[in-house]
């Protein structure tokens, strides 16, 4: 894995390389290295490890998407800010199966960082709701509750946000 800014120059001497080949009428090759180049800028975006980290959630092996994470060994230098966001928010979805405390502090990060799409962040404040739940912190948990609602365009997690009230109203 490569830092940010190394992807960047990278991206930078391809296209330099694909102007020269242009220059020597060799443009299928220098269409190439374009295409080359914009793989690079494309990574500089959309990171790979996270892109990987993600599949690996989506058929729920934690274990495996926790590998991947790790591999990133210094998110400031190797991600750009949404991210780090999105980092944060994968290893406190990991770590809330374990460590509530961790969990809540890699979730505030995310939300401060920034997610770029509201389902994700409906999510996080779901799952800061559910911490603050346990505990005792009801006021908190509801303030969450209804951002997470606002947030939820979809209606995707409104099973959850019902269930999640319905405790609260046990408290």
């Amino acid at each position: 894995m490569f830092n940010k800014n190394i992807k960047l120059v990278l991206a930078a001497a391809v296209v330099a390389w694909a102007v020269y080949l242009f220059t020597r009428n060799e443009i299928l090759s220098g269409i190439s290295l374009l295409l080359l180049a914009g793989m690079f800028v494309l990574l500089y975006f959309k990171n790979e490890i996270i892109v990987l980290a993600f599949l690996r959630l989506r058929k729920q092996d934690f274990e495996g998407a926790q590998k991947w994470l790790d591999k990133i060994k210094n998110p400031e230098a190797a991600l750009v800010t949404k991210q780090q966001g999105y980092y944060n928010y994968l290893n406190g979805l990991m770590i809330s199966q374990t460590n509530m405390t961790k969990a809540e502090k890699y979730f505030k990060k995310a939300i401060k960082l920034g997610l770029s799409m509201d389902q994700d962040l409906a999510m996080a404040k779901l799952n800061l709701a559910g911490i603050a739940m346990s505990k005792r912190r009801k006021r908190e948990a509801q303030m969450l509750l209804t951002e997470a609602k606002k947030l939820d365009k979809h209606n995707m997690l409104t099973d959850q946000i019902r269930m999640m009230k319905q405790q609260m109203k046990r408290i």
